[in-house]
């Protein structure tokens, strides 16, 4: 292992400053923000949140498929120092507050510095230098100072590509999930938007001449014999608590805290802890829904550990007849629905209340409909949570081996 300072290996670039005038809904290239990177590392997506660029700008600021970036500014807890390499040609800008890596091939893999900064040793450096109180940022010059004990470039490439093929099966899994949900929602949308759920004769409803009735809450037609309510209807909405209120005494006796952060990358190293001994209701187990209700509006359905549930998001438990896929596919119908209306008001939905809950509109189909679909899409969710769970398993795995491998206490042989 050899001890030096990244900046004898690496360069750090600055992004451009993209003028606000040229910001766009929709075009050709998006802007890169702290918002493209997972904290752990690695490239998010901003899908429907994306920047687009109408003016000019010189043309090195067009990144390529494979370049190494870091988040050079933290607008999330644990954001700073993130890595993730560009997906595609063409597409992305390289916007000031992202810094793009540039590494001397003789001494260090690109895909190697890719993982190293994810360990504890260059996260703390980098944190500790950083500038700022709430937004902390870094530069170049902080990343340059930065001490690492990195092995020769032939042992650096086996530890990348053995990381690598971990994520690229993780990414895969992301990806089958990402399609069954999509089958999920698109067999909502035929029963419930379209109205082409099986009749008594096993045919389409609506395409078969199925009776629809005006219904004067929802201002639409629906079929005969379903009613209209709101989200109160179909479900309980259980706020999360302040858990720094209730610290752990020991790590025996405590469960993992899910905030935001976690609901997107599940539970890590740094996930705080809360006494086991918090109310029941304010424990979440696989299989809940989620609703993160306050500056980031989203649904989900948990699919990891039992763990305590932090407030702004409520643990929505279904009521009656209604089912844990319905409640779950149509949250998120109508989280869409309250997106678009922020959109068109040019305003940002800083959050939902009781109030917005209460005020819904949504269709209440009948309990035969809703068990003939549970059952349908059932299998759906139980294949995702197999997959979520084994992705689970591979991240810890992943996880583990980072520091093993990057501070020598674990090598791979030939």
């Amino acid at each position: 292992m050899n001890r030096m300072k990244l900046g004898e290996i690496l360069s750090v670039k600055h992004g451009w400053a993209f003028k606000g005038e040229y910001f766009a809904e929709d075009g050709e290239q998006s802007i890169l923000t702290p918002g493209n990177f997972f904290e752990k590392g690695g490239f998010k997506p901003n899908n429907g949140k994306e920047r687009y660029y109408t003016g000019t700008y010189p043309k090195e600021y067009l990144c390529h498929k494979g370049d190494l970036i870091v988040a050079m500014t933290q607008q999330a807890e644990g954001l700073l120092g993130s890595t993730a390499l560009v997906p595609e040609n063409n597409k992305y800008l390289h916007n000031q507050r992202i810094g793009l890596i540039t590494c001397d091939e003789k001494r260090l893999n690109k895909l190697f510095a890719y993982y190293l900064f994810m360990t504890k040793s260059v996260r703390e450096q980098l944190e500790r230098s950083s500038s700022g109180t709430k937004v902390k940022h870094t530069s170049p010059e902080k990343i340059y100072d930065v001490e690492v004990e990195i092995p020769d470039v032939i042992s650096q490439q086996k530890i990348a590509n053995l990381l690598w093929s971990i994520d690229e099966k993780i990414a895969n899994n992301n990806a089958i999930n990402d399609n069954l949900e999509q089958q999920a929602k698109l067999l909502y949308n035929y029963w419930f938007i379209q109205f082409n759920f099986p009749d008594e004769n096993g045919n389409p409803y609506h395409s078969s001449g199925g009776q629809l009735v005006w219904n004067k809450n929802l201002q639409q037609e629906i079929p005969q014999d379903w009613r209209s309510g709101n989200l109160y209807d179909i479900a309980d909405y259980i706020n999360g608590i302040a858990c720094q209120k209730y610290r752990p005494s020991d790590e025996e006796h405590s469960l993992p805290v899910v905030k935001i952060r976690e609901m997107n990358g599940g539970i890590t190293n740094d996930t705080e802890r809360v006494s086991s001994t918090i109310p029941a209701k304010n424990i979440i187990s696989s299989g809940d829904i989620l609703f993160s209700w306050s500056a980031s509006l989203e649904v989900i359905m948990w699919y990891g550990v039992d763990a305590g549930l932090n407030q702004h998001i409520f643990k929505v438990v279904p009521k009656s007849y209604f089912s844990s896929e319905y409640v779950y596919l149509q949250l998120s119908e109508y989280l869409i629905h309250f997106i678009k209306i922020a959109e068109a008001r040019k305003t940002t939905m800083g959050h939902i209340t009781s109030e917005h809950l209460q005020d819904s509109h949504i269709i209440l189909p009948p309990a035969n409909i809703i068990k003939n679909f549970s059952e349908y899409v059932r299998p759906i969710y139980q294949m995702k949570k197999q997959i979520a769970n084994e992705t689970s398993e591979l991240i810890k795995l992943r996880d583990w081996l980072i520091p093993m491998l990057m501070n020598g206490q674990a090598t791979i042989s030939d």
